[in-house]
């Protein structure tokens, strides 16, 4: 069995407090709380959160940008204290934010990433790139003039100038239409199929449900679940039951054994219920002894939104 790509072993992260604080203020905000797990070699994984779960700060911290506090991490079996150079080599970042110079042009861009890591110019890849994230016809473009997906494609260019195994995108599509979220993550599914081990974060939990191999949820700096995609959309215990009746509603129907009830529509109304307790058969028949006639039925499976809400109490 491979060791994973990351390891990351009772994480801690306490921010100082600011200049006169008192009180509970005095000792800092502790972002991570002794978080620990691993992401297996060759996988996507997924790293969810409310806003402030403390996403942002572990990949500061797997970056380089910001100084853990205590417990230890290793990006391809390096320590990131201990061997910094080493771990810095094996991980690739693609931020948030669009950073690089308006005034280069995408190929220079590269050239220039290229040269903080060292790369000879003879080994540089900055053609293959280009064409790998289809902006070949760009290169001597200011970068500038590039529109959002483009500029996102050349982060990702950018975050693989120095060939790593590991690739960490952090909100990658935050802000950019459906096509353009479609093509980068056509571009992420290929590294993934080359080799590359992905980690992301994202706000559109639909993407992670249908990408992710493996999914991690922080929430107040604590880890509160890492489970295989399929294991983790499995622990909701909820399921949905609309129906379509025959005749106007005026009220919802109710029952104890019902999590919730509401009206869509004059004659729709969808049930929520436990699974574990109750089944969409027994939903239609309660439904039938209080006087109504079902003309259409359908059900609906949790998905990863309903377990993130059950685990956090928010939604993404």
């Amino acid at each position: 069995m491979n060791p994973p790509a990351i390891r990351i072993d009772n994480l801690v992260k306490r921010y100082a407090a600011p200049k006169g604080a008192k009180g509970a203020d005095a000792e800092g905000k502790l972002a991570l709380k002794g978080v620990s797990f691993d992401v297996p070699e060759g996988s996507i994984f997924g790293l969810l959160g409310p806003n402030g779960a403390g996403k942002s700060t572990l990949i500061n911290i797997l970056a380089g940008l910001v100084n853990k506090t205590s417990g230890c991490a290793e990006i391809w079996g390096f320590d990131i204290d201990a061997q910094r150079r080493n771990a810095s080599r094996a991980i690739g970042i693609v931020p948030q934010e669009i950073v690089f110079d308006p005034f280069f042009t995408p190929y220079e861009v590269l050239e220039n990433q290229g040269g903080f890591y060292g790369i000879p110019a003879s080994e540089r890849r900055s053609e293959a790139l280009l064409e790998a994230v289809r902006l070949s016809d760009k290169r001597n473009a200011y970068a500038r003039t590039l529109s959002g997906g483009m500029k996102r494609r050349l982060l990702v260019a950018k975050a693989m100038v120095h060939s790593p195994p590991i690739l960490v995108l952090d909100e990658p599509t935050a802000g950019v239409d459906v096509e353009l979220r479609r093509q980068l993550w056509e571009l992420v599914t290929q590294l993934n199929r080359e080799g590359v081990t992905v980690v992301l974060t994202t706000h559109y939990l639909e993407e992670a449900e249908e990408l992710c191999d493996e999914i991690a949820i922080i929430n107040h700096g604590e880890l509160i679940a890492k489970k295989p995609t399929r294991e983790l959309i499995d622990m909701a215990r909820e399921k949905i039951v609309a129906v379509t009746v025959a005749s106007d509603l005026a009220t919802a129907p109710s029952h104890e054994a019902f999590h919730k009830v509401e009206l869509t529509g004059d004659r729709g109304v969808e049930v929520t219920y436990d699974k574990d307790s109750l089944s969409a058969g027994q939903v239609l028949a309660i439904l039938q002894e209080k006087g109504l006639t079902i003309e259409d039925v359908t059900t609906r499976e949790a998905d990863l939104e309903d377990v993130f809400v059950q685990l956090t109490g928010t939604g993404a």
